[in-house]
């Protein structure tokens, strides 16, 4: 049973001792609703809500909120160009926590009646931008949530594993989230502060100049670091106004987004269907899980034959086919990297130019190019180099030369007989093997650079 405005608002005064309330009204919005709700008209002129939960989530949900609240600092307030609630006190209900705030008045605007162009759409995209922007160090220093890209990947692979486990997800869309999920240039981004998914009703608009703009946002409770994509992942529901608000995110933010932020925007739309049904298989609600089933099912059948990410399949094929294109190793010879160090994007592009050239040759070379009845490489085995046996095999080859120098010489003496030079034989010895000993020298230089 909904508690009563007259109660909520004695619990103003227990919460506030010194305010004095002079009028109150409901704000909860039916029966079965999670939290109880009034605002309150105090003596001293401000309106405040006060807020109750009615179940554990909700109880949990309301503590992260105070949390969250009190990480707001007037500093950290001061970065952003709207308002957020603050927190002016608290006190117990039935045994419940009770939480005062002020009032933040405004309207607010479903995601699909979002109309396009200047004003709402544009207002949106820059208030999350200006979230987005803000230093993870607020977050930190409260010991709320901090994901980083590979703590968001294992979060959404431990959702799929339970929405299997309710057995009612259809296979090809199960199967349509894992390959996203496997794709491991969806999960490259940069972490941001997030209001953890927040939809756009979480905000509050006021004419400003008769143009709509964004002046506070009420739900605060999943401030964390995470997936910057998350916040937007309503844009789904926003087909009319979804380019504006995101055009306006991306002209706000200090830094780019990354290529796959939609694609991931899209993937945790759809990720609200599965959670839906979780949390019906969590409560043992039949009635949730059907209505979730009926929601992935008509999903999976308007996704049939599509990809989150286009380019994921193309991608695993070309990688396969490349590897089996790679010669064997000969003779024992050792292939494997002799660093951990590496840029595993320049390496991607290393092997896509592999198959490009691959293809290109399967193309004018039908079968493989072939001498003597022995099939060609461009792959060389690289052995140890014996630098004494290629000194010994250089002065062999000196000698030769040599030699036939003498030869030449011999018969250029017989055909042209001259003076010969006079010759001191103990300085012609000491002459030839300082030449040799240059020469090896110089030699084993050259082999160790």
């Amino acid at each position: 049973m909904a508690r009563s405005p007259l109660t909520l608002a004695a619990s103003v005064t227990s919460a506030l001792p010194l305010a004095g309330v002079v009028r109150v009204g409901a704000l909860t919005e039916g029966e079965g609703a999670r939290f109880d709700s009034a605002i309150a008209e105090l003596d001293d002129g401000r309106s405040v809500v006060i807020r109750v939960p009615n179940d554990e989530s909700a109880a949990v949900e309301l503590s992260a909120e105070v949390a969250a609240l009190r990480a707001l600092t007037a500093g950290v307030r001061s970065l952003l160009p709207f308002r957020a609630p603050e927190l002016l006190g608290e006190t117990t209900l039935d045994g419940a926590r009770a939480v005062v705030v002020d009032y933040l008045p405004g309207y607010r605007v479903d995601a699909a009646e979002l109309p396009p162009g200047r004003g709402v759409s544009t207002s949106l995209g820059e208030a999350l931008a200006a979230v987005h922007a803000l230093p993870v160090s607020i977050v930190r220093a409260e010991g709320l949530p901090v994901r980083m890209p590979q703590q968001v990947r294992t979060d959404v692979s431990r959702l799929l594993d339970r929405a299997e486990t309710t057995a009612r997800v259809p296979d090809g869309l199960l199967a349509r989230w894992r390959r996203a999920l496997r794709a491991e240039s969806v999960w490259r981004f940069e972490s941001a502060v997030v209001i953890g998914g927040g939809g756009a009703a979480s905000f509050i608009f006021d004419d400003v100049d008769e143009v709509p703009e964004v002046t506070a946002l009420l739900d605060w409770h999943a401030l964390a670091v995470g997936d910057p994509a998350a916040d937007l992942h309503w844009l789904a529901s926003a087909p009319d106004a979804a380019e504006d608000v995101f055009a306006a995110y991306v002209a706000g933010s200090d830094r780019a987004p990354d290529a796959l932020f939609r694609a991931r925007t899209r993937l945790y739309a759809e990720l609200e269907f599965a959670k839906w049904l979780v949390h019906g298989y969590d409560t043992g609600s039949d009635e949730i899980m059907s209505d979730a089933q009926s929601l992935l099912e008509a999903l999976d059948a308007s996704t049939t034959g599509d990809e989150i990410v286009p380019n994921v399949a193309a991608d695993v094929d070309g990688t396969l086919a490349f590897l089996d294109n790679m010669p064997s190793a000969q003779g024992g010879v050792d292939t494997s990297m002799q660093t951990d160090a590496y840029d595993a994007e320049e390496l991607a592009q290393w092997v896509a130019r592999e198959n490009s050239e691959s293809s290109h040759a399967d193309d004018a070379h039908e079968e493989p190019s072939v001498l003597d009845g022995t099939e060609t490489s461009d792959h060389s085995a690289t052995a140890p180099i014996d630098v004494d046996e290629m000194l010994r095999e250089h002065r062999a080859s000196m000698e030769a030369s040599d030699d036939l120098a003498a030869r030449n010489e011999q018969q250029a003496t017989h055909a042209a007989p001259a003076e010969a030079p006079r010759t001191d034989p103990e300085n012609d010895d000491a002459h030839a093997a300082e030449a040799e000993r240059a020469s090896d020298a110089a030699l084993r230089r050259w082999l160790s650079e």
